[in-house]
């Protein structure tokens, strides 16, 4: 029998209180791609670090095609022919796609850059993944999906024999997504082994043969991709039984009065005329392709950018406001795709991060009451199930699930009535994201305006009451039954 090209066998590791791998294994066979599924924290990351050679396991064996494997670091894992594409992509935007394709490798003699050599095998390496760029261009020009084409090519000219992709997909639109799984499928076909991290299932189904998932640092299933259907899937990832995967909606609507009101809001190029309603008790979805001016529009409403035209209705009161904090203080708040960079302050503690817009509501003559600060966020923490491991975590280290709700905890805190969630649960993994719209859907039935932007598919079709569709800035289409609509219908009108 043929060797697997990568063996892991019994690997194990642990950090001070922590278990993060307990006697993993898994094999990759050329051509193969395996998906690796699992909630944050069920040790994902830990194994990817493992093979990249970033980390050692404390115990266990690495193989690959039969021989013993020792990834001592990076430049070891490359060697041997194994290359990460991580989240977040590490091109250097300032050089050309030459000189990233080639940095740490020049190719030289007797001192002197053979940049013609590196010219040729660069238009042969993108070419060979049918990327359509000059080598000569500054990485930082290029699209996102384009630089992780680059980053494939950086793999495949030094010979990688297995690809480890984290998710891949998570800034692409849907056109890009449809040609990275093209890509991979292609490259499986040439034999290249393929490690896939994402929490988009809809994409295992289409790029994997086999599903390896971890919880809590253990191998709890890894079979063939057709003998699990996609609630098998969520249930073994979680740990428990999901008898659905959204929240049901109310058999009686209880949508109420008009809340907010916009009437053709404009900031051009990115939004033009946007005219639409949003009633008390109601989840208005919102979806489009990249660039379709989502985020853009939901920066207007939150008063992060200024409109050029139109009107904002607030309860009947049309309002202009000039910064974000007019906006909150009226009621409407944002909690933005960005959670990290523009929603919290992720070297500051849990606690500090859910008081730092609600201090007036804890001080009294300036004096802050830390009883009062600390029984205010114990009970949102009670409320939405935010793990801690002590209040004053700090919020960069937690889950992207538990992060997203300490940014809920702290505008709830403010009784905000309007609600925009821009991508609530990117990143986020399948039993989080399963409690994040639990809780959108409780904070509707208790008749907060919501409105849900979001790319992906299943979940403004499951989410919403009624879903709007953005192409080049416009609302172009709406859909009053979210539930009798398919993602074809959808994926029509998005792209025109």
């Amino acid at each position: 029998m043929v060797a697997p090209l990568l063996e892991i066998e019994n690997v194990s590791k642990s950090f001070p209180g922590v278990r993060a791998l307990d006697e993993v294994t898994l094999n990759l066979h050329e051509g193969e791609c395996v998906a690796l599924l699992g909630e944050n924290g069920a040790g994902k990351s830990t194994l990817i670090k493992i093979l990249a050679g970033a980390q050692t396991p404390d115990g266990g064996n690495l193989r690959m095609r039969g021989q013993n494997l020792r990834l001592s670091s990076p430049g070891a894992a490359s060697k041997a022919g194994i290359s990460v594409i991580h989240q977040e992509l590490t091109l250097v935007p300032e050089l050309t796609v030459r000189d990233n394709l080639f940095l740490g490798r020049d190719l030289s003699r007797f001192g002197v850059l053979r940049r013609k050599e590196e010219t040729r095998l660069a238009k042969e390496w993108l070419e060979h993944i049918g990327l359509a760029v000059s080598p000569e261009v500054k990485c930082g020009r290029l699209t996102i999906a384009q630089q992780q084409q680059v980053e494939i090519a950086r793999a495949l000219g030094v010979r990688a024999r297995i690809l480890i992709l984290d998710e891949p997909t998570a800034s692409l639109t849907h056109e890009e997504t449809e040609r990275l799984l093209a890509l991979l499928g292609e490259l499986k076909r040439g034999g290249l082994g393929v490690v896939y991290i994402s929490h988009r299932l809809e994409e295992i189904g289409r790029i994997a043969d086999r599903i390896h998932i971890l919880r809590d640092g253990k191998t709890v299933i890894d079979r063939p991709l057709g003998t699990l259907d996609r609630s098998q899937i969520i249930e073994h990832m979680v740990g428990r039984s999901l008898s659905q995967e959204f929240p049901n909606r109310p058999e009686q609507p209880n949508t109420g009065n008009v809340v907010l009101r916009v009437e053709n809001l404009g900031r051009p190029p990115a939004v033009q005329g946007v005219s639409f309603e949003i009633r008390s008790g109601e989840i208005l979805g919102m979806t489009g392709l990249i660039g379709a001016g989502r985020s853009e529009l939901a920066r207007l409403l939150a008063g992060a950018d200024r409109p050029s035209t139109g009107t904002m209705i607030l309860k009947g009161v049309t309002c202009r406001f000039r910064s974000p904090a007019q906006a909150i203080r009226a009621g409407i708040v944002l909690l933005p795709e960005d959670r990290k960079g523009q929603g919290l302050v992720t070297s500051q503690g849990a606690r500090t991060n859910f008081a730092l817009p609600n201090l007036h509501r804890f001080s009294r003559w300036g004096v802050l009451s830390a009883r009062q600060e600390s029984a205010a966020f114990a009970r949102h923490g009670e409320r939405f199930g935010i793990r801690l491991a002590r209040p004053d975590q700090v919020v960069g280290t937690l889950s992207g699930g538990n992060q997203q709700k300490v940014v809920l905890a702290k505008w709830l805190e403010r009784n905000a009535e309007v609600l925009l969630f821009d991508e609530p649960t990117r990143g986020i993994d399948a039993g989080a994201r399963f409690e994040i719209h639990r809780h959108i859907r409780s904070l509707a039935n208790e008749g907060k305006a919501i409105l849900l932007i979001s790319s992906d598919l299943l979940e403004v079709l499951g989410m919403s009451d009624r879903l709007l569709v953005m192409r080049k800035g416009k609302v172009v289409s709406e859909f009053a039954r979210p539930e009798d609509t398919t993602q074809a219908e959808v994926i029509a009108a998005a792209m025109g």
